[in-house]
């Protein structure tokens, strides 16, 4: 029987193996690190002495991909959110307070109602936004939007950075329209933003494991391909430290990288770059944070602040930056950093004087691939030119953004392929 060799432990790959597995193949994923998950991980701290999650990472009621996902693996009860869909934010130099709620159903009657939405917008600009429906290849979230609105800079500019990880100014329309097509356009049953109650890892990386290894697969970590050797049209070996793998002649490739690795090991392809970076500060207080501030969910969004999002899990804070390579935060020294978002922190979290206990800063310098007209146009397809190449990861064309959804329909996606190549070579 023919083996699956995929590169790559991250959320992309270990989806394909998942699928796979479902279909009898046998697989054996490799990661050069020394943990599965790639981005998407949980664990220890030291300095903190408590766990965390590499970065953070919301996902939606309406990602189905995601939530198969979860549920084909076997995870128990791995999310929390609000029981509606409720987007609380807070203006950290205004300290004006709102949540956007929006109603069930495909209508949506809440942009009709003052108190759920954006505070000091009217219904004709939503209508007027509403155009970024029609949005060409070419043009981004600023140019079909009116970036001096206060829903441009309350709703569209947040909900921009957390989904595309770019600004406004440089983030491909088209593909935030994709993600509210299947979200927010179909009502509040969709759009339940939820988080990993104890980790991602706990959610999403190693009950996955534990699912490849229950049913014969392999997962290798600390496993760096050098090579891959070509020949006739196909991958004929993968050349590891430690040793080279022969392919069998029926056996398929999955490659499950980020676009510079990818470019190292493909130099004839032309991957989006990987240069956009993500912000995370986590904060432990030292005693349960409270939550008032956040209504139901785990989180809010905070506007006119370098912190973008914050989430509170037990005793920990953890604040996301999105694009801080495009906001200026990549260059600020971490004390800087850490004291200007601190202070951002006690007012979004009604925190008064607080002091935290300690903090570690984690910099993201290759988060996730341009998301910019540009760069949307660079996203490659899952088939390459070799006959038994294929592959996966946020920066392939899935239709949406690189997110949590988007690796996993990427594994998906390469996962039926190989299973498609398999029956075109049976006799």
């Amino acid at each position: 029987m023919s083996r699956v060799h995929i590169i790559g432990a991250g959320l992309s790959g270990l989806a394909a193996a998942v699928r796979l597995i479902e279909n009898d193949v046998k697989v054996t994923v490799y990661d050069s690190a020394g943990h599965a998950g790639g981005r998407c991980r949980t664990f220890f701290d030291k300095h903190l002495e408590r766990e965390i999650d590499n970065g953070n990472h919301l996902i939606m009621s309406g990602n189905k991909s995601s939530l198969s996902y979860l549920d084909r693996i076997g995870t128990v009860d791995p999310l929390t959110g609000p029981k509606f869909a409720l987007y609380p934010f807070v203006d950290v130099v205004t300290k004006n307070r709102w949540t956007v709620r929006l109603n069930e159903g495909p209508i949506p009657f809440w942009v009709f109602d003052k108190k759920w939405r954006v505070p000091h917008t009217k219904l004709m600009d939503y209508v007027r936004a509403a155009k970024i429906a029609f949005a060409n290849d070419a043009q981004t979230v600023a140019d079909v939007v009116d970036p001096d609105s206060v829903l441009f800079e309350r709703f569209w500019e947040p909900l921009t950075l957390a989904v595309l990880n770019t600004t406004p100014e440089k983030g491909q329309a088209k593909l935030l329209w994709r993600v509210i097509r299947e979200t927010f356009l179909l009502g509040g049953q969709a759009s339940i933003p939820l988080t990993a109650k104890t980790g991602l890892g706990h959610a999403f990386i190693d009950p996955a494991v534990k699912f490849i290894e229950t049913n014969g697969g392999t997962v290798r970590v600390g496993a760096r391909l050098r090579s891959a050797w070509m020949e006739g049209g196909e991958v004929t070996s993968l050349n590891f430290p430690d040793e080279t793998v022969t392919l069998e002649p029926e056996d398929k490739v999955i490659f499950a990288i980020p676009p510079s690795r990818l470019k190292q090991l493909l130099p004839d392809i032309d991957p989006p770059e990987d240069e956009a970076s993500i912000l995370n500060i986590h904060y432990r207080l030292g005693r349960p944070v409270p939550k008032e501030a956040l209504g139901d969910g785990p989180f809010i969004g905070m506007v006119s602040s370098a912190g973008q999002w914050a989430f509170v899990r037990d005793d920990v804070i953890s604040i996301t930056t999105s694009a801080s390579d495009a906001l200026g935060t990549d260059d600020m020294p971490n004390d800087q950093v850490v004291a200007q978002i601190w202070k951002e922190v006690c007012v979004a979290l009604d925190l008064g004087e607080a002091a935290y206990e300690r903090v570690r800063v984690i910099r993201e310098k290759r988060a996730t691939p341009d998301q910019s007209p540009a760069g949307v146009r660079k996203r490659l397809k899952p088939e390459t030119h070799y006959r038994n190449l294929f592959l996966a990861g946020d920066h392939i064309d899935t239709g949406v953004p690189a997110t949590i959804e988007g690796s996993i329909r990427s594994g998906d996606r390469a996962a039926e392929l190989v299973l498609h190549a398999n029956m075109q070579g049976k006799p």
